[in-house]
């Protein structure tokens, strides 16, 4: 089944000789619970795709379907409440508040909805992360490796239906690399999550079931094809 379905997707940047084809009519399917990293050069649309799906941005032509959600067709309120229900986001900055505890930026995402955390679940992912001992320190007391395994959690705590990934690895030293992307794919295996995450790192996209290379605002030929193996 498919979670993800984007049909003739495009973003245009400005106009005649200036504009910039970000996306430049991207067809692709992602089915649920797989695990498909996204490569390609700087300036390729990998992240521009990501901010599609993630709602974040919105196209200049085409559609982007991601669980039966049409998100051409919402209000800005509308997609900010599909981001809180059905998405989960980690970045490559983190973006952890550092005002808050390692516990509240976790909790964060369900303050925001007014919804109560599942206790038991709660206690699992900060067990399953390693982050028992750390919920009431503060994110510049962690190590970059620990603060990315706090950006994870809270990323599925809200039991998204997809979970979407920049450059998770891109601010880490090799081996907390390894760590966080062996976590990442663990995780999602375990919650039966769909994650797509974005990578210049190919060792990590060899973890993935789909490997997906853009160039140009295209996905490259035959990339549609699964599975472990980069096109």
């Amino acid at each position: 089944m498919d979670i993800i379905t984007i049909h003739n997707l495009k973003k245009y940047y400005g106009s005649g000789s200036s504009q910039v084809k970000a996306l430049d009519g991207v067809d692709l399917t992602i089915a649920q619970g797989t695990f498909t990293a996204i490569v390609g050069a700087s300036g390729s649309g990998k992240t521009t795709l990501l901010n599609m799906i993630g709602g974040l941005d919105t196209p200049t032509a085409g559609e982007v379907i991601v669980d039966g959600v049409r998100l051409s067709g919402l209000r800005e309120e509308q997609r900010a409440v599909f981001r809180r229900k059905k998405a989960g986001f980690i970045f490559q900055n983190y973006n952890l508040l550092p005002t808050l505890t390692v516990e509240e930026n976790i909790l964060f995402p369900l303050d925001l909805d007014g919804s109560k955390p599942d206790k038991k679940y709660f206690e699992e992912i900060m067990e399953l992360l390693g982050l028992t001992d750390k919920m009431q320190d503060y994110p510049g007391m962690l190590s970059g490796g620990q603060q990315q395994r706090a950006a994870i959690a809270r990323a599925l705590m809200t039991k998204p239906s997809i979970i979407l990934a920049d450059e998770p690895t891109g601010n880490l030293d090799s081996q907390n690399g390894q760590n966080v992307a062996g976590l990442l794919k663990m995780t999602t295996e375990l919650y039966h999550r769909t994650l797509v995450l974005i990578t210049h790192n190919l060792e990590l996209a060899q973890l993935a079931d789909r490997v997906i290379r853009m160039q140009d605002g295209r996905i490259s030929e035959g990339a549609k094809q699964c599975c472990r193996t980069i096109i």
